[in-house]
């Protein structure tokens, strides 16, 4: 006769189960309270208590340890971790059976958020002392991470001028209507209470529009004026651009930032940089997809010595749309400062020109052959003759296509995807981090530098479960 089983719940036990029995001697609780026990929390700059008056306080690297298990568990909540740390069986025997309430564990958030970036910094330095990090192959991407705030009461400079003058037109038919009920009937006529309610919005509308041309913006949330409209996978939406610079041998990130720019053209220079400041040095080589591609980023780096390779889709898809005339086609004579076309012609230098779209001037070289050149009409329609522009960083893009034509190169960008996609991934699914917890951009830059430190710890955990790794 088979039994099945079911709990007893009127046992008693004797001896009562430890956490300690509980917990596997591999599992990541475990690698988690070594790594922290590991650190000087003071010296990373963590606040300490100074003096032994008034109630106890929980101890920085018991909270520490709590945030971090709690991110790794994708709990990101102090009411939540609060809540965990009385019912989850790892968090319990971390924190020793204590129950830290979420007053504690945000104010050890919020004092303590410079001190919270010195941790992603010390997973880096774990991973080179273990061998994850060799600095030979770097790639550096971006993610879009919604904000907060809810995209659906940002304000947004179209809809409310359209609004306003819906209202405007309802207020002057209102009040007409108003000044005509005062004629027709004697004594006070009050205001109806449903104008005065418009007269009072339309103010508040006026007053955002007003906010909105201040700041130069076409957008803008009232409660996280940081956060900019972001073009993402699940369509356009209130969010940060978060930036990671990741290492090929175990795909270890080296360096993070978060920006406000809706692009990464601009962050190229900056993110090698920071590079530079956490590890002394640069890969030998850092890769970056088309959204890098700047000229003045390309010639800031070859001005610092900053090894780049960067996609060049867009240039190579305009000079092939461009036919056998596209200005690539010319080739710049620098002795003589003139461009020479491929039918052999002279362009000479014009003059300068600047464009409104453009923050620098470019120099214009002229053709002035006319009638002579067999293909005149074919290659420009221009009446004064073709016209070819060079800006101050057409050297570094020629550069950078030539770097490109070495086919080792060449391999080590098409190696771009595989180095940094699996990152992101890893932390908007298995850490199931796709929106910020914090509003701003300072605490923004913070989680997502704590977050970067979890991912880091990923890599390094499977090294100290082998036993090849010991941090105390």
């Amino acid at each position: 006769m088979s039994h099945e089983i079911r709990a007893d719940y009127s046992q008693i036990w004797m001896f009562p189960p430890s956490l300690e029995d509980l917990l596997e001697k591999d599992h990541p609780v475990r690698f988690i309270r070594e790594f922290v026990d590991a650190l000087d929390l003071r010296e990373l700059g963590f606040r300490m208590r100074k003096g032994d008056e008034g109630r106890p306080n929980y101890a920085a690297d018991l909270l520490l340890k709590v945030w971090l298990y709690g991110y790794l568990e994708r709990i990101r909540s102090s009411r939540k971790l609060e809540k965990a740390c009385r019912q989850h069986v790892a968090l319990m025997w971390l924190t020793g059976m204590n129950s830290p309430d979420h007053n504690s564990l945000w104010r050890f958030w919020n004092d303590n958020k410079q001190a919270l970036k010195e941790v992603f910094r010390q997973t880096v330095r774990v991973a080179m002392d273990a061998g994850l990090v060799d600095m030979v192959l770097n790639a550096v991407d971006g993610t879009k991470i919604a904000a907060r705030a809810s995209t659906d009461k940002a304000w947004f400079q179209k809809k409310l001028k359209k609004r306003l003058e819906r209202l405007d037109a309802w207020l002057d038919q209102a009040m007409k209507e108003v000044e005509k009920a005062e004629k027709e009937e004697s004594g006070e006529y009050r205001l109806p209470e449903e104008l005065a309610e418009k007269q009072k919005l339309r103010e508040t509308i006026h007053e955002s529009l007003i906010q909105l041309k201040a700041k130069e913006r076409e957008s803008m949330h009232p409660g996280e004026p940081d956060a900019q409209m972001m073009k993402t996978r699940e369509g356009t939406r209130l969010g940060y651009n978060a930036q990671a610079v990741v290492d090929s041998k175990a795909e270890v990130i080296v360096a993070g930032e978060v920006t406000t720019d809706q692009n990464d053209t601009h962050q190229l220079v900056p993110m090698l940089e920071a590079v530079q400041k956490e590890m002394r040095k640069v890969a030998e080589e850092t890769v970056a997809d088309a959204g890098y591609f700047s000229g003045e980023q390309l010639d800031k780096a070859q001005k610092v010595e900053l090894p780049v390779l960067v996609n060049l889709v867009q240039v190579r898809k305009a000079e092939e749309d461009g036919g056998p005339y596209h200005s690539s086609k010319f080739e710049y004579d620098s002795e003589n400062d003139c461009y020479i076309c491929p039918m052999g012609q002279k362009l000479k230098y014009e003059g300068l020109r600047k464009r409104k779209d453009r923050d620098y001037e470019t120099r214009a070289y002229r053709c002035k052959s006319g009638s002579q050149c067999a293909v005149r009409w074919k290659c420009s329609k221009d009446k004064k003759g073709r016209c070819v522009e060079r800006s101050p960083y057409s050297g570094a893009i020629l550069m950078q296509k030539e770097k490109q034509r070495d086919k080792a190169k060449a391999d080590l960008l098409r190696r771009r995807m595989v180095i940094v996609e699996p990152v992101f991934a890893r932390v908007k699914h298995l850490l199931e981090f796709r929106r910020w917890t914090m509003g701003g951009l300072e605490k923004v830059r913070t989680q997502w530098l704590f977050v970067c430190a979890l991912t880091n710890l990923g890599r390094i955990y499977p090294l100290w479960r082998q036993g090849k790794l010991q941090l105390v």
